[in-house]
């Protein structure tokens, strides 16, 4: 199947391409690099980045926020209404691991709200795209597959998305406060909101320190499937007011702590 806008298509073809090159540096052996003293994450991040920026400047006339170009003046930024949010590559500790759970992220911003996004791991073969108000989908080697958030339905085991790599007690805490039998899902990089996006998770709660363009992508795959980025401000965090989480309205880049659910 196709994706049902052409945009979106442009923007995952360009993903792959940054997943290519970060994968032909993960393959090496890291050894080499130590006795270079050079780091193999900071090459695949700048090849990764460079690719993206030049995909998107053939294909847009947006402004591009990436990690790896992040000094951009807020006076300059609080005029942009629509903008691509990158990072060419989330999972600093899953690429040094070698355990396949990094990606590459591209979203598009409007207002504040990301209104499209690719997630794309290239160790796993396996993409997610959300596209506001026409849906969310998966590809892996089978191809195209629609993905919507699942409920958690009365009795049944909270399944709750965890970092593989920064656990806390707040979690922890959470965890016991949801009531219930709870079981925690451990995930890097943002494959944890993916988790939420696809249904295999019910919740995904972010109780760290995260830069917009950590979420931005995968945020827009999840809120296209359903789910729900809101903002954990000390109230209930399940409420139906809770305010979603936004980008690009202050100077900071970081994030609040927030939850995906549902």
């Amino acid at each position: 199947m196709a994706l049902p806008d052409p945009l979106a298509e442009k923007i995952l073809a360009i993903s792959k391409q940054a997943g290519d090159k970060i994968m032909e540096i993960y393959e090496k052996d890291f050894a080499i690099y130590e006795k270079e003293d050079t780091s193999p994450l900071t090459e695949a991040d700048l090849a990764a980045h460079n690719v993206i920026v030049a995909g998107l400047e053939a294909v847009s006339h947006l402004p591009i926020l990436s990690e790896e170009s992040a000094d951009i003046p807020w006076d300059e930024r609080r005029g942009w209404d629509k903008y691509w949010l990158v990072d060419p590559l989330d999972g600093t500790k899953e690429f040094i691991k070698k355990n396949g759970e990094f990606t590459v992220n591209i979203a598009l911003i409007e207002n504040g709200k990301p209104v499209m996004g690719v997630v794309y791991a290239p160790a796993l073969k396996r993409s997610y795209i959300g596209i506001d108000g026409q849906g969310a989908w998966i590809e892996n080697e089978a191809g195209f597959a629609p993905i919507s958030a699942k409920k958690h339905a009365d009795g049944e085991v909270w399944k709750v998305v965890g970092s593989r790599s920064h656990q806390s007690p707040e979690i922890q805490k959470l965890l016991e406060d949801l009531g219930g039998e709870a079981e925690l899902v451990a995930m890097g990089s943002s494959l944890k909101l993916c988790l939420v996006a696809s249904g295999e998770a019910h919740l995904y709660p972010r109780l760290g320190p995260t830069s917009e363009w950590d979420t931005g992508a995968a945020h827009a795959v999840a809120t296209a499937a359903g789910a729900k980025v809101t903002v954990l401000d000390g109230a209930n965090p399940l409420a139906e007011d809770a305010p979603d989480l936004t980008y690009n309205q202050k100077e900071s880049v970081l994030n609040p702590y927030f939850l995906v659910s549902a």
